[in-house]
């Protein structure tokens, strides 16, 4: 894998090829003279500064014996990590790093001409190279993913296989922060966990359970992923190895049977089981009560009560009929009767008295027209929170990634309350089409939480573009509610640690999540750099497993085999099966049926859900990434 960057993105991405995939990393960054602070990130933290510190050697010799600055500058290698120093990711620095060998390639730099220019200057050295680039302009994307999708065909033939008949991966994938921040968000303020993979629309979390009591019979959820380590093993020393003492990954069903005193990780689906939203009403027309404020409806109905009041004197004065009485009362109001010469003084004083009424009635009538004017234009677009509602996520902000976060709850049926300060921001059309409540205000301002019903939810996401106005929010939420679950997006990593460890200290029995933007965007890249048919990966201890979707008729593992027989314990098991693409009659379901009958026969037209180890997941795709890396280690 390569990777090409001038920020912190492009070393957390190195970090989780490396830690989570396994993957070898080649990455290509400015010289440290002009590069960013390396973010933290475990004990690579050390390991990176020192490779840097090689680096700055090596350039300061280069340098010293004439050579190009703006040439690709010294390579150190450490761990597996090449580190090659380049000002840009030329032809030169692409070759250097090997792209001609690479499975993929990240380009991560904070500008979009420079990926792009990256992006075609490497699928000419590699039409068989998977991409993945960073690009704030979402409608170029897709106009340069096609572009270099159908290089790729041209340049590979029918582009399906590579020389020796072995299916590749030669897609480009283009992401902006938007898009990859938000997953990650919106299942931290769900689940509340970063064990999470989500797919058409579903989200789903490995959990965690104990050994169950003798005679206990323990909840498989959707498939018992592994068995964790036994008591007394040690599963921080980095082993491989699938001992008895070790986690045993995709266990088969005789053998979570005969574990007896290990934990399990099973897969469960994240679903919401508090209140949901009051269905919208049919139209774009509010409720009439909502169209006045509450001081308006007291003015009116102080003047209805002074008109009867009028009404009820003169029937007393003038010993008349009360509706006649009131018919008067109205017309003088209205000021369009004869005056009342030569009638009595009560009845002079009650029409004198009427006419003020009738006076004071114009303006609350005009501002009764131009409230209900505002009003309705507000109202009928942006809803409040009602009365009572609770088990909610407070979403702040309703910026780039903001809408994204809230797309992404609503897909998952999340009921969410949006605050925002702007009322033009981009977020609100999106809200209003949702019919989500929207509280309008500074989230700084004492009220603007409590109207967002911050005391009754469940988790509150601050992801404005704003580190301290999220934090003051953080903070004055957890002082209100200390077990709300707490979200925060912060730009700077290190920051986002040391808020995070505070936070941690001060409320342990709360969740607290504090991710900076490369936090949250290296594992959509990831994901992407290993191959689209990757959902995501979970990890279990020192291990990992790989999430995939995969058409059945590339692989003969699968094609013709029942599930039962398709399942291989350690390696990969099937777990869903995806019905958009057709299914037969013993299928009952719509989208992802995840209960398959063991005797279901997959066939090459299915396209299934599966779990996989990393070997597995190799042995299945056809991958010969480590041949390819070892007839490549020269360089």
């Amino acid at each position: 894998m390569v990777v090409c960057g001038d920020d912190g993105l492009a070393h957390r991405l190195a970090t989780e090829l490396r830690g989570v995939y396994g993957e070898q990393v080649t990455l290509i960054v400015p010289p440290s003279e002009r590069g960013v602070r390396t973010p933290v990130v475990g004990r690579a933290r050390a390991t990176t500064a020192a490779l840097l510190d090689r680096v700055v050697s090596a350039a300061v010799n280069r340098a010293a014996g004439g050579g190009d600055p703006t040439a690709t500058a010294a390579t150190a290698v450490n761990g597996g990590e090449r580190v090659v120093e380049a000002t840009e990711a030329t032809e030169a620095a692409l070759a250097e790093a090997g792209v001609g060998r690479a499975a993929a390639l990240a380009l991560v730099y904070d500008d979009d001409e420079t990926n792009i220019r990256a992006a075609l200057t490497a699928r000419r050295l590699n039409p068989r190279l998977r991409l993945v680039l960073r690009l704030y302009n979402r409608r170029l994307g897709q106009h340069i993913e096609e572009l270099l999708d159908q290089a790729a065909a041209l340049a590979a033939g029918d582009g399906s296989t590579d020389g020796d008949g072995s299916p590749f991966d030669a897609s480009t994938t283009v992401l902006s922060d938007a898009d990859t921040a938000a997953p990650a968000l919106a299942a931290t303020a769900v689940a509340g966990t970063s064990k999470v993979v989500q797919t058409d629309g579903l989200m789903l979390r490995a959990v965690e359970r104990p050994a169950p009591e003798p005679g206990e019979v323990a909840d498989p959820g959707l498939a018992t992923l592994a068995l964790l380590s036994t008591a007394g093993s040690d599963p921080a020393d980095g082993s491989e190895r699938d001992g008895d003492s070790g986690p045993r990954l995709l266990p088969d069903a005789a053998t979570v049977r005969a574990a007896t005193g290990r934990g399990t990780v099973v897969l469960e689906q994240v679903a919401y089981s508090g209140p949901s939203l009051p269905p919208a009403r049919g139209g774009v027309v509010p409720p009439f009560a909502s169209l006045f404020s509450r001081r308006l409806r007291w003015s009116l109905a102080g003047l209805v009560a002074c008109v009867v009041g009028l009404a009820v004197a003169l029937s007393v004065v003038a010993d008349m009929h009360p509706l006649s009485a009131f018919y008067l009362t109205l017309l003088d109001l209205f000021a369009i009767d004869d005056p009342a010469i030569g009638a009595s003084l009560g009845r002079q004083i009650l029409q004198l008295l009427s006419g003020l009424v009738g006076l004071l009635l114009l303006p609350v009538l005009l501002a009764a027209v131009l409230e209900a004017l505002g009003t309705f234009r507000t109202a009928s677009g942006l809803r409040k929170p009602p009365r009572g509602f609770g088990g909610h996520v407070v979403l702040l902000g309703l910026g780039k990634i903001g809408t994204r976060v809230l797309i992404r709850l609503r897909e998952l049926n999340i009921p969410v309350v949006c605050v925002e300060s702007d009322p033009e921001a981009r977020g609100l059309a999106v809200a209003r089409r949702l019919r989500v409540p929207v509280v309008l205000g500074d989230v700084t301002q004492e009220g603007v939480l409590e109207a967002a019903k911050i005391h009754r939810a469940n988790a509150l996401l601050a992801v404005t573009s704003a580190d301290t106005t999220n934090l003051e929010a953080a903070l004055y939420a957890r002082s209100v509610r200390p077990e709300l679950r707490v979200v925060l997006r912060l730009y700077d990593d290190d920051f986002a640690t040391a808020v995070y460890r505070t936070l941690r200290a001060a409320h342990p029995l709360a969740t607290t999540r504090s991710r900076s933007v490369s936090h949250l965007a290296a594992p959509a890249f990831a994901g992407a750099m290993m191959g689209r048919q990757i959902l995501g990966a979970i990890p279990v201890e020192r291990r990992v497993l790989l999430f995939a979707a995969v058409e059945v008729g590339a692989h003969p593992q699968l094609v013709g085999r029942t599930v039962a027989e398709a399942f291989r314990a350690g390696a990969w098991r099937v777990l869903a099966l995806d019905t958009a693409k057709g299914a037969r009659e013993e299928i009952r379901g719509t989208g992802l049926v995840w209960d398959l009958p063991d005797t279901y026969v997959l066939r090459g037209s299915d396209r299934v859900v599966l779990a996989a180890t990393r070997r597995g997941m190799a042995e299945l795709l056809g991958r010969r990434r480590r041949d390819r890396a070892g007839s490549g280690s020269g360089s």
